[in-house]
């Protein structure tokens, strides 16, 4: 019988228990990275839904309206929090800015 395994008991053994614990390790890295996929599920799950519209303002203690983006524009900077549709309208009429890239004054059908 032509075999790659140890002839012996004793190496059979050793590889044996080589295997078994080579096998533990993979079988703990397989439950870690399904833990953290169900975690990273739940995050996207308990996410809150990205607002419609967003209001950017500036630095300072007043911190005063700088522009109106569409939610989820990828120039919209750090320093914004979601508003609804009334609030982004009356903050385009009164002056404040309108994003040049996602056109909130175009979506919501104020244009000067």
């Amino acid at each position: 019988m032509h075999d790659d395994l140890p002839p012996d008991l004793p190496r059979l053994r050793t590889l044996e228990t080589w295997l078994i614990l080579s096998l533990t390790r993979v079988q703990r890295r397989i439950a870690d990275i399904e833990r953290l996929e169900v975690e990273r599920d739940r995050g996207r799950q308990a996410r809150p839904p990205v607002p419609d519209w967003l209001l950017e303002v500036g630095i300072g203690s007043e911190r005063p309206p700088v522009a109106v983006h569409v939610g989820g524009c990828h120039m919209a900077g750090k320093r914004v929090r979601g508003i609804p549709r009334d609030h982004a309208l009356r903050a385009l009429t009164k002056g404040v800015d309108a994003c040049s890239h996602c056109r909130p004054d175009s979506e919501l059908g104020v244009l000067d």
